[in-house]
């Protein structure tokens, strides 16, 4: 299977799969895409949210990166331009869009970086479909990052552009003076956080969501990376300590006892970090990976 698959993307941005299905669920809607060595594409599950791509397949080639949203897909090829497929309520488009660099998707939109530093987008305006109303500030982007209903974009100067859903951070006014010379940007699914070139970091969003990050504002300096899951955030300072902070199932004091942490991993409500003499910590929901004292014993010198 391995040496088959050369490309299997997920539309959390963790995982080597491309799954039209975004968290929080609204049902399931099994849809799947694998991009093979070739370039070529095979899709399976509901035909009418992406999992066919029949009607497509002559154009699935030379592709190099596929995003997703609820119910549709899009692939980009070597050449910059993007096909996609799917239901047209969520994102897909019968034209194909030229000349784009990076994608990015939402739960029913999609937004592509062209070669030249602009952006373009489409869907459905409440989850960022529609870019009019910050069109002259996305030039020179670089970077975008999406929540369930909303889109960030970082400039090459350092600052940040957002726009869709206001709860779900597409309204960064509040922290607007704050976001400069920002050199990372993390989603979870309803609030976006920011990381300064001074190791500070800036949030915003939906509270419960990690938008909200004042309880724990004074731990976060000296901060050099930041991993965002589906309901909360973890910042990895310069001193090997970690910062968490979101939904309440984060065990705040729990993180506050780590220490010489190299690396975060998160899935939608857990965080696991390695540790310099080869450990992993964990911490979180349980059922989806916070807990791993079953296994302790072996996760150790990795």
């Amino acid at each position: 299977m391995y040496s088959l698959w050369h490309h299997i993307a997920s539309s959390s941005h963790r995982h080597r799969w491309v799954a039209s299905d975004f968290w929080p669920p609204t049902g399931r809607c099994p849809n799947e895409a694998a991009l093979l060595a070739d370039g070529t594409v095979v899709t399976w599950g509901s035909s009418f949210a992406g999992g066919d791509s029949s009607a497509v397949r002559a154009q699935l080639y030379d592709v190099e990166a596929i995003q997703a949203t609820r119910q549709a897909f899009a692939a980009r090829r070597r050449d910059g331009s993007v096909v996609s497929w799917g239901s047209e309520d969520y994102g897909a488009r019968p034209s194909v869009l030229q000349d784009v660099a990076e994608l990015a998707a939402s739960f029913r939109s999609f937004a592509a970086i062209l070669l030249d530093g602009r952006v373009v987008t489409w869907g459905p305006a409440d989850c960022g479909g529609d870019s009019q109303a910050v069109r002259d500030q996305l030039t020179q982007v670089k970077q975008i990052q999406s929540t369930w209903q909303a889109f960030a974009a970082l400039k090459t100067d350092g600052s940040v552009v957002t726009w869709g859903d206001p709860s779900s951070g597409g309204d960064s006014r509040c922290v607007k003076e704050r976001l400069r010379n920002v050199i990372q940007i993390a989603a979870t699914s309803r609030a976006f956080a920011a990381l300064r070139a001074d190791g500070e970091v800036v949030t915003w969003g939906l509270q419960e969501f990690g938008g909200d990050s004042s309880k724990v504002q004074h731990q976060l300096a000296q901060v050099t990376h930041i991993q965002a899951g589906g309901q909360s955030f973890a910042a990895l300072r310069s001193d090997g300590r970690v910062v968490s902070w979101g939904h309440h199932s984060i065990d705040l004091r729990r993180v506050q006892d780590f220490r010489h942490v190299q690396s975060i991993g998160a899935s939608r409500s857990a965080f696991a970090a390695t540790t310099a003499d080869g450990k992993v910590v964990t911490w979180g929901n349980a059922s989806e990976g916070g807990d791993s004292g079953a296994v302790q014993d072996e996760l150790q010198c990795l």
